[in-house]
């Protein structure tokens, strides 16, 4: 390997927006994520919807919308 153009490995806290923190490795030494196995769907088995701008709410507007005008 050569030397001086690989980033450094740190050993990195992970933090994630449930609360739950643990370590791993990455070139950051601090990282923040918004899902982690305690909280994924996957994981849990809870669906749980993740809408940060609003898309979920303006998808069901739209469809109450078309719902409610007659098919012509």
């Amino acid at each position: 390997m050569k030397k001086g153009i690989h980033p450094e490995w740190h050993e990195a806290a992970v933090t994630c927006v449930c609360g739950e923190s643990f370590t791993s490795h990455a070139t950051k030494p601090v990282l923040r994520v918004e899902l982690c196995s305690k909280c994924h769907p996957f994981y849990t088995g809870n669906m749980r919807i993740v809408d940060t701008a609003g898309q979920v709410e303006r998808f069901m507007r739209r469809m109450r919308q078309r719902q409610t005008a007659s098919p012509t």
